[in-house]
């Protein structure tokens, strides 16, 4: 199988869910090191073992990383430079959700709490990933100086909150978007291309505690998505693949939805 991805790829979130399955999906589809990253260090050990058992050619670095805590994020990337040269892929999955209570019955924790993991934790892992990228050698139209992919949501282009109460969440993932359309203007001449993804529901651990009976609030929307069920996380690690790709080249500040429909219907 021809290789879509080369280099080094960066992940947060990497020890579950989408950024575990970004990360076999770059494994399986070319890529030579791998920096993982997630608050929940014994958890990350166990699927890179995982990785390595299946993909035993790919280097790995595992990183214990709050990105909450800008020291942290900024050791993160700097180590990942020391030892692999070079950082050419970054995904910026780590996220929440929140408790589904509606604005006027959510206290400011929550609110403050969502909006600093999944917005300002995407923000400032980009801010040291361009801070590398920026500084690399060019590597042509292709590849260019590096590519970043932030996971944002379905939220983050509509506010589907039909049942589910999830305005913190929502704004977090506007911004998100936000911040990838206005960082890919800014370093397209760079060649740094930064694009999002914006996925429906998946099945991750994150919806694993969430109720799927009838008239539950998820059994209704997967109801309402027309292909009527939730994606895989293979499914959302191979869309992130396709961005990180030289298959993708000439998309910049993309907000790339994969929703099963829901966000059409």
């Amino acid at each position: 199988m021809a290789s879509l991805v080369r280099g080094t790829a960066f992940i947060t979130g990497a020890a579950s869910g989408i950024g575990q399955y970004t990360a076999l999906s770059f494994a399986k589809y070319g890529i030579q090191r791998l920096a993982l990253a997630d608050i929940n260090l014994a958890a990350l050990k166990k699927s890179s073992a995982a990785l390595s058992a299946k993909y035993p050619g790919v280097e790995i670095l595992n990183l214990e990383m709050n990105v909450q805590d800008t020291k942290q994020v900024r050791a993160g990337i700097a180590e990942t430079v020391k030892k692999f040269g070079r950082l050419d892929i970054a995904v910026n999955n780590a996220g929440i959700g929140g408790s589904g209570v509606i604005t006027h019955e959510l206290e400011e924790e929550e609110w403050m709490r969502v909006i600093d993991i999944d917005f300002n934790g995407v923000w400032r892992c980009q801010k040291e990933e361009l801070g590398v990228m920026v500084g690399q050698e060019d590597l042509g139209p292709r590849e260019g100086r590096g590519r970043i992919i932030n996971v944002a949501s379905m939220y983050g282009v509509s506010a589907p909150c039909y049942t589910m109460y999830q305005t913190a969440y929502t704004a977090a993932k506007h911004g998100v978007v936000g911040l990838t359309r206005a960082d890919a203007n800014s370093y397209a001449r760079q060649n740094i291309r930064i694009n999002a993804i914006c996925p429906g529901y998946v099945e991750t651990p994150l919806l694993a505690t969430m109720s799927l009976e009838p008239g539950s609030p998820l059994a209704l929307d997967i109801e309402r998505t027309p292909m009527k069920r939730m994606a895989t996380t293979e499914e959302i690690g191979d869309t992130i693949t396709f961005l990180a790709s030289p298959l993708s080249s000439f998309m910049q500040g993309a907000a790339l939805v994969a929703d099963g429909g829901f966000t059409t219907s």
